[in-house]
C-alpha cells in the first residue's frame, strides 16, 4: 500500500473516532433524536442527486435504513446523551461485529470456526469488564442503550449482505431521506424544548453536526470504498480498530475524561476480540457485495454501507 493511501486510511479512521465526540458535543446541547433527525436532513440535502429506485430491492431496502440509520443512530446518541464516559461508550460499540456475526450464524447459517468464537467471547468479555468501571456503572442506562444500537446496527449489516448494486453515495442517500422524517416525527412525539434547544445551540454544535454528516459519512464512507476498491478488505479490516482508539484517546483530551486501568484492559480485550473476527470474516470472494460494516469493525462508530461489484485491485 502507497503511503498515500495508508495515511488517507489513517485520517478516515481518525475522523470516524472524533465523530463520537461530535455526538457527544451535539446531545449535550440539543436532544439526541432531534440531533440525529438534523444529521440526516442535512445529508438528504447533500445527497439528494444520488437517489436512484432500487428496483425489486426497496422494501429490503427500507427496513435496512430504519435500522441502519434512524433506530441505531437515535439509541447511540441517545446513549452518549445518558452517559459522562465517551471512551467506555466507544468500545461498547464495537459489540456490532460480533453482534453481525451471531447474527449472520442464526439468520444466514453461516458457519464459524472456533477462532471467531474466542473472538466474540473477548469482545463480550471487554464490555463486561468496562461495565463496572466506577465512572459506568452508576450510569448503566447509556451503556445499554449504545449496546443496543450496536446490535440494531448489526441486524442492518444482515440485511445490507442481501442488497446488491447499490453505490455508497446511493445508500447514504437512501438512508437520510427514510431516516430523517423518522427521527424528526420521534423526536416531536418523546422530546421536549427542542426547537428552543436547536436555536438556542452555539456554533460549535453546528459544526459538530457538520462534521458528524459531511465528514464521517461523505468523507468517511466515500474514501474507504475508494480503498475497498483497491484493496482486499483483509488487509483494511484490522486498521479500522483505530478509529475506537482514537475516539478514547480524544475523549480524554477533549473532553477531559478519566482514563481508567478497567476502561483501558476491557477496551484492550474487546478490541483484541473484534480483531479476531474481523480478520477470520473479512476475506470475501471476487465480486461479492461487500458491506463496509463486514469489512470495517467501525459498524457503529459512523454506520454506513457499501454494496456492489467491488473487487480488489491495485492502484
Amino acid at each position: 500500500m502507497p503511503p498515500r493511501h495508508l495515511l488517507l486510511l489513517i485520517i478516515v479512521n481518525l475522523v470516524w473516532g472524533l465523530n463520537l465526540i461530535a455526538g457527544k458535543i451535539g446531545v449535550d446541547h440539543i436532544p439526541p433524536i432531534m440531533l440525529a433527525g438534523l444529521r440526516f436532513a442535512l445529508l438528504m440535502i447533500v445527497l439528494a442527486p444520488f437517489l436512484r429506485w432500487q428496483k425489486g430491492q426497496m422494501p429490503l431496502l427500507i427496513v435496512v435504513c430504519i435500522t441502519m440509520g434512524a433506530l441505531h443512530f437515535a439509541l447511540i446518541w441517545g446513549g452518549l446523551a445518558s452517559a459522562d464516559n465517551v471512551a467506555g461508550m466507544a468500545v461498547a460499540i464495537q459489540l456490532a461485529v460480533p453482534f453481525a456475526t451471531i447474527l449472520s450464524i442464526v439468520l444466514l447459517g453461516e458457519s464459524v470456526a472456533w477462532r471467531r468464537w474466542i473472538g466474540m467471547l473477548l469482545a463480550f468479555a471487554g464490555v463486561v469488564v468496562i461495565a463496572f468501571d466506577p465512572a459506568i456503572i452508576g450510569q448503566p442506562l447509556g451503556l445499554l442503550l449504545v449496546t443496543a444500537g450496536a446490535f440494531v446496527g448489526a441486524l442492518g449489516v444482515i440485511g445490507m449482505k442481501r442488497l446488491h448494486g447499490i453505490g455508497v453515495m446511493a445508500m447514504q442517500a437512501w438512508l437520510a431521506l427514510i431516516s430523517t422524517p423518522i427521527l424528526l416525527a420521534a423526536s416531536w412525539l418523546t422530546e421536549h424544548d427542542q426547537l428552543d434547544a436547536v436555536r438556542a445551540a452555539p456554533p460549535i454544535v453546528w459544526g459538530a453536526l457538520l462534521f458528524s454528516s459531511l465528514g464521517a459519512s461523505l468523507f468517511g464512507h466515500g474514501s474507504m470504498y475508494y480503498l475497498i476498491q483497491r484493496y482486499d478488505v483483509s488487509l483494511l479490516a484490522p486498521f479500522n480498530l483505530l478509529a475506537t482508539i482514537f475516539a478514547v484517546i480524544a475523549a480524554v483530551v477533549f473532553l477531559g475524561e478519566p482514563l481508567t486501568l478497567r476502561i483501558v484492559a476491557g477496551g484492550s480485550i474487546t478490541l483484541l476480540g473484534v480483531y479476531i473476527i474481523a480478520k477470520r470474516q473479512a476475506v470475501r470472494p471476487p465480486g461479492a457485495p461487500v458491506s463496509l460494516a463486514a469489512a470495517a469493525p467501525t459498524v457503529a462508530a459512523d454506520i454506513g454501507t457499501l454494496s456492489g461489484d467491488s473487487r480488489p485491485r491495485q492502484g
